[in-house]
Protein backbone atom coordinates (compact mmCIF):
# COMPACT_ATOMS: atom_id res chain seq x y z
CA UNK A 1 0.00 0.00 0.00
CA UNK A 2 1.72 3.19 -1.41
CA UNK A 3 -0.51 5.90 0.56
CA UNK A 4 -2.02 5.28 3.90
CA UNK A 5 -5.68 5.79 4.05
CA UNK A 6 -7.70 5.80 7.24
CA UNK A 7 -10.96 4.26 5.00
CA UNK A 8 -8.81 1.90 2.77
CA UNK A 9 -7.03 0.49 6.29
CA UNK A 10 -10.10 0.22 8.19
CA UNK A 11 -11.10 -2.21 4.74
CA UNK A 12 -8.37 -4.27 5.79
CA UNK A 13 -8.33 -4.85 9.13
CA UNK A 14 -12.74 -5.60 8.10
CA UNK A 15 -11.45 -8.36 7.70
CA UNK A 16 -9.61 -9.46 10.68
CA UNK A 17 -12.00 -11.85 12.45
CA UNK A 18 -12.58 -12.57 15.91
CA UNK A 19 -10.46 -15.81 17.05
CA UNK A 20 -12.87 -17.07 19.43
CA UNK A 21 -15.79 -16.80 16.83
CA UNK A 22 -14.47 -16.62 13.56
CA UNK A 23 -17.78 -16.35 11.58
CA UNK A 24 -17.84 -13.02 12.79
CA UNK A 25 -15.34 -9.72 12.45
CA UNK A 26 -13.65 -7.40 14.99
CA UNK A 27 -15.39 -4.96 13.23
CA UNK A 28 -19.00 -7.04 13.30
CA UNK A 29 -18.19 -7.17 16.97
CA UNK A 30 -17.30 -3.41 17.49
CA UNK A 31 -13.93 -3.94 19.15
CA UNK A 32 -12.39 -2.07 16.36
CA UNK A 33 -13.06 1.09 17.25
CA UNK A 34 -10.73 3.86 15.49
CA UNK A 35 -7.91 3.87 13.08
CA UNK A 36 -5.98 7.05 12.91
CA UNK A 37 -3.33 7.70 10.30
CA UNK A 38 -0.39 9.80 12.44
CA UNK A 39 1.97 12.50 10.11
CA UNK A 40 5.01 10.16 10.81
CA UNK A 41 3.46 6.82 8.59
CA UNK A 42 2.28 4.83 11.93
CA UNK A 43 -0.95 3.43 11.92
CA UNK A 44 -2.66 3.23 15.27
CA UNK A 45 -5.50 0.81 15.63
CA UNK A 46 -8.00 1.46 18.70
CA UNK A 47 -9.60 -0.88 19.72
CA UNK A 48 -11.57 -1.93 23.13
CA UNK A 49 -12.06 -5.91 25.10
CA UNK A 50 -15.12 -7.04 24.93
CA UNK A 51 -14.57 -7.04 29.01
CA UNK A 52 -11.74 -6.41 30.93
CA UNK A 53 -9.22 -8.93 30.85
CA UNK A 54 -10.95 -10.69 27.61
CA UNK A 55 -8.12 -13.42 26.72
CA UNK A 56 -8.52 -12.77 22.91
CA UNK A 57 -7.30 -9.37 23.03
CA UNK A 58 -3.73 -10.40 22.71
CA UNK A 59 -4.28 -12.57 19.55
CA UNK A 60 -6.47 -9.76 18.15
CA UNK A 61 -4.06 -7.44 18.10
CA UNK A 62 -1.46 -10.31 16.61
CA UNK A 63 -3.98 -10.60 13.97
CA UNK A 64 -4.46 -6.91 13.12
CA UNK A 65 -0.41 -6.74 12.80
CA UNK A 66 -0.67 -9.57 10.05
CA UNK A 67 -3.30 -8.25 7.93
CA UNK A 68 -1.46 -5.00 7.47
CA UNK A 69 2.21 -6.26 6.86
CA UNK A 70 0.67 -8.28 4.51
CA UNK A 71 -0.67 -5.34 3.05
CA UNK A 72 2.75 -3.40 3.44
CA UNK A 73 1.85 -1.64 6.39
CA UNK A 74 5.30 -2.58 9.01
CA UNK A 75 4.65 0.54 11.76
CA UNK A 76 1.79 -0.71 13.96
CA UNK A 77 0.60 0.76 17.19
CA UNK A 78 -2.17 -1.21 18.85
CA UNK A 79 -4.12 1.14 21.55
CA UNK A 80 -6.40 -1.03 23.77
CA UNK A 81 -9.26 1.81 24.85
CA UNK A 82 -11.41 0.42 28.38
CA UNK A 83 -13.73 3.85 27.96
CA UNK A 84 -16.04 3.88 27.35
CA UNK A 85 -16.54 0.02 28.22
CA UNK A 86 -17.20 -2.19 25.00
CA UNK A 87 -21.44 -2.41 24.95
CA UNK A 88 -23.89 -5.57 22.61
CA UNK A 89 -24.83 -1.96 21.56
CA UNK A 90 -21.69 -2.01 18.98
CA UNK A 91 -22.27 -5.13 17.71
CA UNK A 92 -23.44 -4.90 14.07
CA UNK A 93 -26.71 -6.25 12.74
CA UNK A 94 -24.73 -8.52 10.22
CA UNK A 95 -22.44 -9.58 12.78
CA UNK A 96 -25.65 -10.60 14.75
CA UNK A 97 -26.86 -12.45 11.63
CA UNK A 98 -23.75 -14.28 11.47
CA UNK A 99 -23.84 -15.29 14.88
CA UNK A 100 -27.23 -16.95 14.56
CA UNK A 101 -26.41 -18.83 11.49
CA UNK A 102 -22.93 -20.25 13.46
CA UNK A 103 -25.42 -21.52 16.09
CA UNK A 104 -24.94 -18.58 19.06
CA UNK A 105 -27.79 -16.78 20.60
CA UNK A 106 -27.26 -12.70 19.42
CA UNK A 107 -27.74 -10.39 22.23
CA UNK A 108 -31.16 -8.99 22.85
CA UNK A 109 -32.21 -5.68 23.83
CA UNK A 110 -32.32 -6.11 27.37
CA UNK A 111 -29.49 -8.11 29.62
CA UNK A 112 -31.94 -11.41 30.65
CA UNK A 113 -29.36 -12.86 32.59
CA UNK A 114 -29.69 -9.97 34.74
CA UNK A 115 -33.58 -9.96 35.07
CA UNK A 116 -33.50 -13.57 35.78
CA UNK A 117 -32.43 -12.73 39.24
CA UNK A 118 -35.69 -10.94 39.52
CA UNK A 119 -37.72 -13.70 38.82
CA UNK A 120 -37.97 -12.78 34.95
CA UNK A 121 -38.45 -14.86 31.78
CA UNK A 122 -35.42 -14.78 29.75
CA UNK A 123 -37.08 -15.63 26.13
CA UNK A 124 -33.76 -16.28 24.68
CA UNK A 125 -34.77 -17.41 21.27
CA UNK A 126 -33.06 -20.67 20.34
CA UNK A 127 -30.71 -20.12 17.22
CA UNK A 128 -31.62 -24.01 15.72
CA UNK A 129 -35.27 -23.97 15.65
CA UNK A 130 -36.27 -20.39 17.20
CA UNK A 131 -38.11 -21.02 19.89
CA UNK A 132 -38.14 -18.66 23.29
CA UNK A 133 -38.63 -21.82 25.43
CA UNK A 134 -35.04 -21.97 26.91
CA UNK A 135 -33.33 -22.26 29.83
CA UNK A 136 -30.56 -20.84 31.34
CA UNK A 137 -28.00 -23.63 32.53
CA UNK A 138 -24.91 -21.27 33.34
CA UNK A 139 -23.84 -17.86 33.31
CA UNK A 140 -20.59 -19.04 31.46
CA UNK A 141 -20.65 -20.61 28.40
CA UNK A 142 -17.67 -21.55 25.69
CA UNK A 143 -16.20 -18.13 26.65
CA UNK A 144 -16.78 -15.58 29.85
CA UNK A 145 -18.97 -13.75 27.22
CA UNK A 146 -21.50 -16.47 26.62
CA UNK A 147 -24.05 -17.72 28.73
CA UNK A 148 -24.96 -21.87 28.32
CA UNK A 149 -28.83 -22.28 27.47
CA UNK A 150 -30.89 -25.29 25.95
CA UNK A 151 -34.40 -25.27 23.99
CA UNK A 152 -37.21 -26.92 25.95
CA UNK A 153 -38.59 -27.29 22.55
CA UNK A 154 -35.58 -28.91 20.41
CA UNK A 155 -33.45 -29.87 23.42
CA UNK A 156 -30.35 -28.39 21.99
CA UNK A 157 -27.91 -26.59 24.14
CA UNK A 158 -26.74 -23.27 22.92
CA UNK A 159 -24.63 -20.16 23.46
CA UNK A 160 -25.65 -16.90 24.18
CA UNK A 161 -23.89 -13.77 23.49
CA UNK A 162 -24.55 -11.58 26.64
CA UNK A 163 -25.56 -8.21 26.97
CA UNK A 164 -23.23 -5.96 28.16
CA UNK A 165 -24.08 -2.18 28.57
Amino acid sequence: MTTLDKSAIWKILERVCDPEIPVITIADLGVLRDVIVHENGEVEVVITPTYSGCPAMNMIAVEIRLALKAEGIDQVKITTQLSPAWTTDWFSEEGKQKLKAYGIAPPVNSSPHVLQLFGQETGIQCPQCGSTHTQLLSQFGSTSCKALYQCQDCREPFDYFKCHR
